[in-house]
């Protein structure tokens, strides 16, 4: 849930600066302050360890510039992604590196093209959902 308060800086009834400020209540301020780590995708036939045998997908939330950055295994992106209330959704990747990184990389990013939703769970991991169906889960990694 969302609280947002506006701040205006005037000088002689013109408005110089507007800055909105959001306050999260609950677990949702967890997403901004951890980097996370995969460990469970949903679909393919391969074991997780398969897809991912030397390095796992990571994200990292920015609410600033509202963009996650991380891997999604082997290659670096940065994307944006919108969050309204529990619902999220990510735009089109950029990429920074281009290994070729076997095929968990394409599972991980065509996932992330269906997510819908998600949710922090008590234990907190973050869960990744599409039509509130968990289809990626992922720990936290490091503190912000």
């Amino acid at each position: 849930m969302f609280k947002k308060q506006t701040l205006m800086l005037m000088v002689a009834f013109s408005v110089l600066l507007t800055a909105c400020m959001t306050n999260m209540r609950g677990n949702d301020a967890a997403l901004y302050k951890n980097s996370w780590e995969l460990t469970y995708i949903t679909g393919p036939r391969i074991t997780f360890q398969g897809l991912y045998p030397n390095e796992k997908p990571m994200l990292t939330f920015d609410r600033g510039t509202m963009m996650v950055s991380g891997t999604d295994s082997c290659n670096g992106y940065k994307s944006p992604f919108t969050i309204n209330g529990s619902a999220m959704t990510f735009g089109e990747r950029e990429l920074a590196t281009l290994r070729y990184c076997g095929d968990g990389e394409a599972v991980f990013v065509n996932m992330l093209k269906d997510v819908t939703n998600y949710r922090i769970e008590t234990d907190g991991t973050l869960t990744l959902l599409k039509a509130n169906v968990p289809v990626m889960r992922f720990k936290k990694a490091s503190t912000i």
